[in-house]
């Protein structure tokens, strides 16, 4: 079973708009979703970059916890462990080693480096994790394992020249 996951923002394997990305004002794009299976407990979103130049695809978000009525995440989501809104989510590491760490980082390929392609993937689980703000993607995917009913994705593609 997939999940349909869509932006207001931009349209499956097109491009990002600048705004949402680490040249504009950097801030998560508007995200919905339908067609999650019968059983969902809760829903976790991770975004990352297979094509960056690094040995694994680059984290540009983990966030979790969200809600199993949720159908999205609005415009701007805080780049905070505990974001006040939407309620109850936490977020964990992105890829980058310095600066903000937590929470949402758009896409800001080397120059040059040719386009990259970014997906917000969105995993139905069939049981709320007992986790803490903070997890990077690879222990996310841990604590997740078994759980996992479903999936879907939304693909945006970047450049910087």
């Amino acid at each position: 079973m997939s999940i349909d996951v869509s932006s207001t923002a931009f349209q499956n394997d097109q491009w990002i708009p600048k705004k949402y990305s680490g040249e504009g004002v950097d801030v998560s794009p508007p995200l919905a979703w339908s067609g999650l299976p019968a059983g969902t407990q809760e829903l976790v979103l991770i975004c990352d970059d297979p094509d960056a130049p690094s040995p694994e695809p680059w984290v540009h978000w983990v966030i979790y916890k969200i809600a199993a009525d949720a159908q999205g995440l609005d415009e701007g989501v805080a780049p905070e462990p505990r974001p006040a809104s939407p309620a109850g989510v936490v977020q964990g590491k992105n890829s980058w080693p310095t600066g903000r760490t937590i929470g949402y980082r758009g896409p800001m390929p080397p120059p040059g480096h040719g386009t990259h392609h970014y997906h917000f993937t969105l995993y139905a689980l069939s049981a709320p994790l007992d986790v803490e703000p903070g997890l990077s993607k690879r222990n996310l995917l841990k604590q997740m394992e078994g759980k996992i009913l479903a999936t879907g994705r939304l693909t945006g593609i970047y450049e910087r020249r």
